[in-house]
């Protein structure tokens, strides 16, 4: 059976953590920043990590990954 390959659209996404964790950017960070309050564009700056929920889907997508 062939390898699984890595998903490439969520390699370049998420990065791993030290201790196994994923790390993701903000959504809404493209355009429009005068209808977002200055506390808000901050906030979206620092990276979040990836929900439990979608944990197990998106480490499917990056097994190759290392």
């Amino acid at each position: 059976m062939p390898k699984q390959k890595t998903h490439r659209a969520s390699a370049k996404r998420f990065k791993r953590t030290g201790n196994g964790g994923l790390k993701r950017a903000h959504a809404f960070t493209s355009h429009r920043f005068h209808g977002k309050t200055k506390k808000q564009r901050r906030q979206l700056r620092k990276p979040a990590m990836v929900s439990a929920s979608d944990m197990k889907r998106i480490k499917q997508m990056l097994s190759q990954m290392k």
